[in-house]
């Protein structure tokens, strides 16, 4: 199944795609059976549960490439995955491209950050010139051997240059063949409403948790303003953190299981959510 090919005809539709933000491929089944037609693969996610590390850019393109490549095989729906600036110069940018088209990718964002980079909602973000922005760009538009794969170029320039600067960088790649344009990280709602209307070409919008540089705004707000994909990276994550430091703090301190957690799922019914019943029939017919 070209899943590339199937999110670029939901692209070209005029039903917002919403992709909420998983981590491994437990998350993505997750996902996709809460009726999403798209997962995002999180790269701040993939850091922190992978290594514990900060979204400081310290995962590797194959330690990336390899967690998204899990979260596609997982799920039988396009994955959006972060590619970070593409792991280097425009050489890199092309194994990038290709190691994740390998892992079953339908999609891959690449941004302006220098290396190592950071979330594009904290401080201290510093970017490469426009030029060399682009030749990234336009190099993993020819690098994708599947001509659906879709490139997303993504933009930090805004708290750096300025939001002029960061439509002009859009625009810029969207000319030199990228799919989508994601600028990250705009200031308030009126910001926000402006970038489809300035940018000539589909646009990502990152709806982040609390503590994000951008306003909350509904899916709807997004459809309504001309987004054509809402990623929500951080969603499952941040709950799930929450969850576990309760439950845990709970079983520290009172020695007993926790009685302010959630019934959890039985073993059986946790199984039958990983496709245990599949599992099963092949088993048999091998027997």
């Amino acid at each position: 199944m070209n899943q590339a090919s199937n999110l670029r005809k939901a692209i070209a539709g005029n039903k917002l795609i919403v992709a909420p933000g998983a981590y491994d491929g437990l998350t993505a089944k997750l996902i996709e059976q809460a009726g999403f037609g798209t997962v995002y693969m999180t790269g701040g996610g993939t850091a922190a549960s992978l290594f514990g590390f900060p979204d400081y850019g310290l995962t590797t393109m194959t330690e990336m490439a390899d967690n998204a490549g899990r979260i596609a095989d997982a799920v039988n729906v396009p994955v959006i995955a972060d590619a970070d600036t593409g792991f280097g110069n425009e050489l890199n940018v092309v194994r990038t491209v290709r190691t994740y088209e390998q892992r079953g990718i339908a999609a891959l964002h690449i941004e302006d950050q220098i290396i190592p980079k950071r979330c594009g909602h904290f401080e201290g973000k510093e970017i490469v010139p426009i030029e060399e922005f682009v030749s990234k760009i336009k190099t993993a538009v020819a690098a994708r051997r599947n001509p659906d794969t879709i490139i997303i170029a993504r933009t930090d320039s805004l708290a750096v240059a300025g939001f002029d600067e960061a439509v002009r960088r859009m625009n810029a790649c969207l000319e030199v063949g990228a799919d989508v344009a994601f600028l990250e990280a705009p200031q308030t709602v009126e910001q926000m409403a402006q970038v489809p209307k300035q940018v000539r070409g589909p646009c990502l919008l990152n709806i982040p948790p609390v503590g994000g540089k951008s306003p909350r705004v509904n899916l709807k707000q997004a459809e309504d303003m001309g987004y054509r994909i809402a990623i929500l990276p951080g969603l499952l994550s941040r709950h799930v953190l929450v969850t576990c430091q309760e439950v845990l703090k709970e079983l520290y301190d009172t020695r007993a299981y926790p009685k302010s957690a959630k019934e959890p799922v039985s073993m059986q019914a946790f199984a039958d959510q990983m496709d245990s019943a599949q599992w099963d029939q092949w088993r048999t017919q091998l027997k």
